[in-house]
């Protein structure tokens, strides 16, 4: 089986431009969250592992490396496991195969990998600066004044919204958090906050 896995940072944005020849593969995996949370933590990536352990998956195409995510050392680590499973990723933008037609390492790919993985991790890291800079000159100006005093959500008020009652639902069965966040569309990091607010430990 022949996948193609594709990731954007947030439910509005739109994954047209990673659906390249689409038709040409058995399956698609679709994520929507940031290419900060480690790969198979993730909900496709949680799907993907299990293509794996059914020994069902051949080969995993992914349009570029920041689609894979913005974290060095879990994009070597993912690599590395795909590459002991001999089942090679390509990198559709760049042209880049883990591993050539034998099953062994393409040590150029390697190379190339490593040094656009950096690339991804450093437009995170700027990002994120440029985010905070923005914040910072909106308070000079008097725009920006975070959030109101009194205006946080109460935890009864959080849990009791539809979603994530339904999050807790399906916490409470024990479902893991990356498979929750599928079943009840929601961001990965509500899942998170859902579980600390709502299954807290008995005193």
């Amino acid at each position: 089986m022949k996948a193609l896995y594709t990731r954007v940072s947030s439910l509005e944005q739109r994954s047209d431009r990673q659906l390249c020849s689409s038709k040409d593969y058995d399956i698609l995996v679709e994520d929507k969250c940031s290419g900060a949370i480690p790969f198979f933590e993730r909900p496709g990536g949680t799907e993907i592992s299990k293509l794996i352990k059914n020994g069902i998956l051949k080969s995993l195409s992914i349009y570029s490396i920041d689609r894979a995510g913005r974290d060095l050392r879990d994009i070597i680590n993912t690599i590395y496991f795909f590459n002991e499973k001999k089942i090679p990723i390509h990198f559709i933008s760049q042209g880049i195969t883990t591993l050539d037609d034998t099953g062994k390492e393409n040590p150029i790919s390697k190379m190339v990998i490593s040094m656009l993985g950096i690339v991804a991790e450093m437009e995170r890291v700027q990002i994120k600066e440029r985010q905070r800079e923005g914040i910072r000159l909106a308070k000079l100006k008097g725009v920006y004044k975070g959030r109101t005093s009194g205006s946080s959500e109460d935890v009864f008020s959080f849990l009791s919204k539809p979603k994530n009652k339904k999050v807790l639902e399906y916490l409470k069965k024990g479902y893991k958090a990356t498979e929750v966040a599928k079943l009840a569309k929601v961001h990965y990091n509500t899942v998170v906050k859902v579980k600390a607010l709502g299954l807290k430990p008995a005193a």
